[in-house]
């Protein structure tokens, strides 16, 4: 792939703070990516974030759905989400790019930020909405917006659907790679770093599936128990940042340091927080199966090679944390409607699907999941070009 359509920096003229933005590719005008906020977030990382958008977009494609496939976008700010001056700040990046969310990039939230704060601070810089670009190639534009306002109203056991199907889309990918092996479910271990959004639902999932979750990671360090945690009591103790409430633990529950959860006794790690969390040194601890990326580039490349060679197999994140953009559009697009069971039912489907093709195609290639993932986004890009227009 080339170079991205567009990449800008903008520098805040009070705290000095930047933020980025970068369009990898535009596909009938519009580009579909979220925009984090962390402490350290730079140029490079957005760009791999953007191009990641691209091949998310393309795995997803159907000829026979409605939901069209955008181009790749990302977004990002350098700031601590946590810091007092950080709501000020997005709100300013906002109205900075209000011209491009106004015509071709569609947002939402990513690592730091909620849809709730996004939806908040995009309003007072004077958006329509973070997506407001897309309304024009809607074919009923109320009745669109109407059915994803219900769709993200509707909870299911406390928690936002929002928040649940990308989640069910990471188990599903987990559930799929042990099915294609023959590995039951019952008594594979799992651990999971990050508690937020996306690592909570997919522990939710896992453990509802019958598999035992040994160790989950948030800010204060690692929580284990060989015999397996209570979830859902975890779930309902953590804050809105995804920190557990220590004094929720139970007997047998210990508390580790905070990367214990690489090197736990388990068959899958979930790398559920902040991209580069394992790298060609920590590596070596990984005694796992399976390592699903629930995270956007949680294992640097070099470190992806040496797992391979020691029989790791990584699940890349393109294909395992896709659900949730996925689903924004068939909800909005009407492949499906503002229920909970059609969300996890649709994406069960197409999670499912998606990653037995990357996998059939990694052996049949004899090569890794990613590179297998990248080889199908290569056969869709050009059908997606030839039907839809491509920029970039």
């Amino acid at each position: 792939m080339t170079t991205p359509l567009m990449s800008l920096t903008w520098t805040d003229h009070l705290t000095g703070r930047q933020g980025f933005l970068v369009v990898d590719r535009l596909v009938r005008g519009v580009s579909s990516g979220g925009l984090r906020m962390r402490e350290g977030c730079t140029l490079d990382e957005v760009t791999g974030l953007a191009r990641g958008m691209t091949m998310k977009e393309a795995l997803h494609y159907n000829p026979e759905g409605r939901y069209v496939p955008l181009g790749g976008a990302k977004g990002g700010i350098d700031c601590d989400p946590q810091d007092p001056r950080s709501y000020p700040l997005l709100v300013r990046y906002l109205c900075a790019m209000k011209p491009y969310i106004e015509r071709f990039w569609t947002t939402g939230e990513d690592l730091g930020l909620t849809q709730d704060l996004v939806d908040r601070a995009a309003a007072e810089a004077g958006l329509v909405s973070s997506i407001q670009a897309v309304y024009p190639l809607l074919d009923d534009e109320a009745a669109a917006r109407r059915r994803l306002a219900d769709a993200f109203a509707v909870e299911v056991d406390g928690i936002g659907l929002d928040e649940l199907v990308g989640g069910c889309g990471v188990a599903e990918a987990a559930l799929a790679a042990l099915d294609r092996a023959g590995a039951p479910y019952a008594g594979t271990r799992v651990a999971v770093q990050g508690l937020g959004t996306m690592g909570g639902a997919t522990a939710r999932f896992l453990a509802r599936a019958g598999l035992t979750v040994v160790a989950v990671a948030d800010i204060k360090g690692t929580i284990g128990n060989p015999a397996g945690l209570d979830v859902e009591a975890l779930l309902a103790a953590r804050d809105a940042y995804g920190t557990v409430d220590r004094a929720a633990l139970r007997p047998g529950d210990r508390e580790l340091p905070g990367d214990a959860w690489l090197s736990a006794d388990a068959e899958v790690l979930v790398p559920a927080a902040v991209s580069y969390a394992v790298d060609t040194a920590n590596q070596e601890h990984v005694t796992a199966r399976w390592i699903v990326e629930a995270a956007n580039m949680p294992v640097l490349p070099a470190a992806e090679e040496l797992l391979a060679a020691r029989g790791v197999t990584v699940l890349p994140d393109v294909v395992v944390n896709s659900a949730t953009n996925a689903w924004w559009w068939w909800t909005l697009f009407g492949d499906i409607g503002p229920r909970a069971d059609e969300a996890f039912d649709h994406t069960r489907r197409s999670m499912r699907t998606l990653v037995e093709q990357m996998l059939a195609r990694s052996e049949a290639d004899r090569t890794t999941p990613r590179a297998a993932a990248h080889a199908i986004v290569a056969d869709r890009l050009p059908v997606i070009a030839e039907r839809f227009g491509w920029y970039g």
